[in-house]
């Protein structure tokens, strides 16, 4: 009973990581325009916060900036947020709660954060990574904008 039980989870979590979730899309004029990568106005950072991979296809996953939640990702979609210099916290929802990234973030620089889905016990959780420029830039040109 129990090997049956826990088969089936295991197949339904399956499921859930390998459908396909969607989300309101920006459209492919702004999408390209950012992909530009322009350096944000001195008084303000850039972030760019992405999800390139197609694990967890069925889930969306909300992302917050210093509490304030920005919007959800799907597999390939980004975010760009003009943020202030200073101290912010990223979270992302995960499946016992939220993961979340302390970021320092110096006025006229862009930066990228990658977010990740993990195999979770029911569903998939999600982490948040500061990523190298080039790295980010990649994740970013591999995803579409998300409103």
């Amino acid at each position: 009973m129990l090997k049956k039980l826990l088969l089936g989870s295991a197949a339904l979590g399956l499921a859930l990581l390998t459908g396909c979730a969607s989300v309101p899309m920006e459209s492919p004029e702004k999408d390209q325009a950012l992909k530009t990568f322009t350096a944000p106005p001195q008084n303000q950072a850039g972030l760019y916060i992405f999800r390139d991979s197609s694990l967890g296809g069925s889930l969306k996953k909300t992302v917050k900036i210093d509490g304030q939640t920005i919007g959800e990702t799907a597999p390939h979609t980004y975010f760009y947020r003009l943020i202030t210099p200073g101290h912010h916290v990223l979270a992302t929802e995960s499946e016992f709660g939220e993961n979340t990234l302390d970021l320092d973030a110096k006025a006229g620089q862009n930066y990228y954060v990658r977010q990740s889905i993990k195999l979770g016990v029911f569903v998939g959780g999600a982490k948040l990574t500061l990523v190298p420029e080039s790295e980010g830039k990649g994740g970013v040109r591999d995803s579409k904008l998300a409103q």
